[in-house]
């Protein structure tokens, strides 16, 4: 798919109850604050909270699906985290490819649970522009 200045990227995706379980197994993370309700609780939290990172995938699954699904196509990502993400409501990951260059669109991208910024500032390069 060739991408386009102007070009508008959005991902809907709501994390199950257990997203945080599954991830912290393929990541590594096993830190408590993503695995156990109690623990996360006691230390303040409001329950079982996102990893960062899965948020941040996110953001890559929206550029690369914009990109026509091809994995390879995200070149480069960077982004800013920001907020705590919740499990079992919405995130809106939306965004606008800004430049393309060389074969190579630009995209600034963002990620929303409600009122919350869980990503800002996030910039994805992909190949196919």
């Amino acid at each position: 798919m060739t991408l386009a200045p102007g070009d508008q990227i959005e991902l809907r995706v709501t994390p199950d109850r257990y997203v945080t379980v599954r991830y912290a197994g393929a990541s590594g993370d096993f830190n408590p604050i993503h695995i156990d309700e109690e623990f996360a609780r006691q230390v303040g939290l409001p329950g079982r909270i996102l990893h960062g990172l899965w948020s941040m995938a996110q953001v890559a699954r929206a550029a690369t699906e914009a990109a026509g699904g091809d994995p390879l196509a995200l070149r480069a990502l960077s982004a800013q985290f920001r907020g705590m993400g919740r499990l079992e409501e919405e995130i809106v990951v939306s965004g606008e490819v800004r430049s393309v260059q060389d074969g190579v669109a630009t995209a600034r991208l963002e990620a929303r649970q409600g009122d919350a910024r869980l990503i800002r500032n996030a910039v994805a390069e992909l190949r196919g522009g």
